[in-house]
């Protein structure tokens, strides 16, 4: 359970964690954007250039960032398996109904690549970006949907509940899991339905404890007369800086790159 690093935030002194969170947020979308658009070993070079360059500036551990694609092996694995054997095309090898292709290996390598390259690149989001900022960054950039009376504030409030929840909830669900495992609970033998059936005692008081939790943030929200986003200001507003500008310039570089590998290659 704590190989979980989604939703958490790696505090330490870097350009990125300095970056205004509009910024982060802008140069996350555009990365997703490109690992769709990018097509060819020559677009994936650069698109692994990019994110490799981020990490370094970013001086979050290499360690920690791989730790977080743990969760995501098994899905990793059953998209490559499922490209490989049912992708039409030019016959390498075949057993029973399956067969394996060129077209397919060839789909299936660049799937795994560019699932890899996606969870990196959002979750380096929230690893130089804490919850407020970012509850500040999405507020701010879609501002002018308050003109058609969406509320964009509760939204972002949402959203950075949640992922200030995500950790909580981790943390929380390894304590429950030793208890119970202390108790002579067992989560790792038996089929898939006998461990689900093992996991009840897991999810009952994790439900509990998730309640608890929030409604104990109910009462402290409305105890500091919390009423949405009409009228509130910010005690630390959002200001653009040279180093954010630098920023928006080498993402515009980056996505010029990637349309010219396409295009040209």
């Amino acid at each position: 359970m704590r190989s979980i690093t989604l939703g958490q935030y790696y505090p330490v002194e870097s350009p990125i964690h300095k970056l205004d969170p509009r910024v982060k947020l802008a140069v996350t979308l555009l990365y997703v954007f490109s690992l769709f658009f990018a097509k060819g070993p020559v677009g994936y070079l650069i698109a692994a250039f990019f994110l490799a360059l981020y990490i370094c500036v970013s001086n979050v551990p290499f360690s920690f960032i791989v730790r977080g694609l743990k969760p995501i092996i098994f899905l990793l694995i059953f998209s490559v398996i499922f490209n490989v054997l049912l992708t039409p095309g030019e016959v390498l090898a075949r057993f029973w109904i399956f067969r394996i292709t060129k077209e397919g290996l060839s789909l299936a390598f660049y799937m795994g690549i560019r699932l890899i390259f996606l969870i990196i690149g959002s979750s380096m989001m929230t690893y130089t970006t804490t919850p407020n900022q970012l509850t500040d960054g999405l507020e701010k950039s879609l501002g002018f949907l308050r003109k058609v009376h969406f509320p964009i504030h509760e939204i972002s409030m949402m959203m950075s509940i949640a992922l200030r929840f995500i950790p909580i909830l981790v943390e929380e669900t390894d304590k429950i899991m030793k208890a119970q495992m202390a108790r002579g609970a067992d989560f790792e033998e038996g089929n898939l339905i006998q461990r689900a059936k093992n996991l009840i005692p897991l999810l009952v008081p994790l439900f509990i404890s998730a309640f608890r939790r929030a409604t104990d943030l109910a009462m402290a929200m409305e105890a500091r007369c919390y009423h949405g986003g009409e009228g509130r200001t910010k005690m630390k507003p959002l200001h653009y800086e040279r180093r954010d500008f630098v920023a928006y310039g080498a993402a515009a570089c980056y996505l010029g790159l990637i349309i010219v590998a396409r295009v040209l290659l």
